[in-house]
């Protein structure tokens, strides 16, 4: 059913400012009563979305943090755990989570606590990185992520919840997009101050050690603000039946990828398109070892995902509300031209692959393909469930997913056997499989 939204308010112009179109009061999917609140619910889960996506940049686990530990003199098996932690530790607990949540008819609130959690495990990060080193720094560190990831994990699944019950059809991937990209744009600042003052970065020095003690102090200040801000979304109470015990109600869960055949095909092109994701580290490594010594590092990452983040989220969100499963299957295919690319150069002109700007070109549209799976399938998934189902959804495919990340350490295996080119040779193909698996999902715009 479309419903017109009451307007002529400042939220209501902004409104209609960003979605930038005639019917921008269109309520489509919502409850009536969410309708004539939809102004200032995209305006505030977009500025709450904000802050935590630049928070995210500036406290990147498999660039920011992992540069941080390396530079204050931990050992690799800590750096080696940042990734894992950050993204398996938010996604496999959501599962048992999502009843509790769906139990509370009103659920922003999980996610403003959630956030506040985060908040002060970053800030508890900063004396560790000032007074601490080595072992002693990555314990720290570890832990505190992984309390940081259980807290991500809650907040995942309040937050599409939310967004399904007080964002229509079309605008989501809009609001996505719009965050990703002012996310983009503050990377990309910063990568441009540490290419202007490159000792900013130093190794090891107690200036590099204060450097990442006031990024991580200002991610904490990020998340503490997003909470607040998102306090203040209008959401209506929703439905809160369904299961008894949180345990037996996700176990239950999982029989929808048994029952369900539209959302086992998503879960299954989601996990494909992982590829996307496990790629861009093994991009990296082909370019450090062509450029023999070339200085690429910490800025030039940042400026190449800052830069994706800024031109790319805003085309990705419009035309996932058109057709969230050909973005998803676009950017599968974009990350396997990449990696052609990067396999193409390593054999045939090896040296050029460490060139400043072929190797940034490659990180470019790695990080522009990997944005767009994430804008992509985060929007199908809101639009393919209903208010009754949206958290199960949500538990189900992120736990599912948070379980397949362990398989990258399978990768690492071939790495060692075969070398990094067969690892991108085998992602690579395995992008082609999510392409197909991503056409081959039905429509959830309309």
């Amino acid at each position: 059913m479309i419903r017109a939204a009451r307007g002529g308010d400042l939220p209501d112009q902004i409104y209609s400012l960003l979605v930038e179109e005639e019917d921008a009061r269109v309520c489509r999917d919502i409850p009536d009563s969410a309708c004539h609140e939809q102004p200032r619910a995209f305006i505030l889960q977009l500025s709450a979305q904000t802050l935590t996506k630049i928070g995210d940049a500036l406290t990147s686990s498999r660039l920011v943090l992992a540069w941080m530990l390396s530079a204050l003199g931990s050992p690799a098996i800590f750096i080696a755990l940042l990734v894992p932690l950050r993204e398996s530790l938010s996604l496999m607990p959501q599962l048992f989570v999502a009843q509790f949540v769906r139990e509370h008819a009103v659920r922003k609130m999980f996610w403003v606590w959630g956030s506040v959690v985060q908040g002060l495990a970053l800030a508890l990060m900063v004396p560790a990185v000032l007074l601490l080193r080595g072992f002693a720094l990555g314990l720290v560190v570890v832990t505190l992520l992984a309390i940081f990831s259980l807290a991500r994990g809650v907040c995942s699944v309040a937050a599409k919840d939310v967004l399904g019950k007080t964002i229509s059809k079309s605008r989501r991937g809009r609001l996505s997009g719009l965050s990703a990209s002012a996310a983009g744009a503050v990377t990309l600042a910063v990568a441009v101050l540490l290419l202007l003052f490159p000792g900013l970065a130093g190794q090891g020095s107690a200036g590099s050690a204060s450097l990442f003690a006031v990024i991580l102090g200002l991610a904490a200040l990020l998340w503490l603000a997003a909470a607040a801000v998102y306090a203040a979304v209008p959401e209506v109470p929703g439905a809160t039946e369904g299961g008894s015990n949180a345990i037996i109600e996700a176990l239950r869960s999982l029989s929808l990828l048994r029952s369900d055949q539209q959302f086992r095909d998503f879960v299954i092109a989601r996990m494909l398109l992982i590829s996307s994701a496990f790629a861009i580290p093994y991009i990296v490594v082909l370019i450090q070892r062509a450029a023999e010594g070339q200085l690429l590092g910490f800025a030039a990452l940042l400026l190449a995902e800052g830069a994706a983040g800024l031109l790319s989220a805003p085309f990705w969100g419009r035309w996932s509300d058109v057709g969230a499963h050909r973005v998803m299957a676009a950017a599968g295919a974009l990350s396997v031209v990449v990696m052609s690319v990067a396999l193409g150069l390593h054999w045939l002109l090896p040296e050029t692959i460490g060139m400043v700007l072929v190797a940034s070109l490659l990180l470019f549209g790695a990080a522009v393909a990997h944005q767009g799976a994430r804008v992509g399938r985060k929007t199908y998934l809101v639009d393919m469930a209903t208010s009754d189902n949206r958290a199960q959804y949500t538990a189900v495919s992120n736990t599912v997913i948070g379980l397949f990340l362990f398989s990258g350490a399978g990768l690492g295996v071939i790495d060692a056997v075969y070398g990094t080119a067969s690892v991108l040779l085998f992602l690579a193909l395995t992008g082609v499989l999510a392409v197909w698996r991503s056409l081959s999902l039905p429509s959830v715009s309309d």
